[in-house]
């Protein structure tokens, strides 16, 4: 379980970097919404993925509430699942 979230954080993050960094400035700048609607269903399954999951290891990996809710802050934030990988998964 522990190594589909770990992947599960990965693409999500990926995907949250592309549609804020590449997709919303073409559709700001371009008036181009293709990118945004290519990438926002994507990046929407991988959050649901990531906070069901999240949920799912939540005693396994014996996260008390403060890590856990670090955890589901970090998929808000850009670069935050690189982040909690590299300090709560490996």
């Amino acid at each position: 379980m522990k190594s589909i979230f770990r992947i599960v954080s990965l693409l999500e993050g990926i995907s949250y970097l592309l549609l804020l960094f590449i997709a919303t400035p073409i559709k700001a700048f371009q008036g181009d919404e293709t990118y945004v609607k290519m990438l926002g269903m994507p990046h929407g399954i991988l959050f649901i993925l990531y906070v069901i999951l999240a949920f799912m290891l939540k005693k396994e990996m014996k996260w008390d509430h403060k890590n856990f809710g670090i955890i589901l802050l970090c998929s808000l934030l850009p670069f935050g699942t690189f982040y909690m990988d590299k300090k709560y998964l490996r």
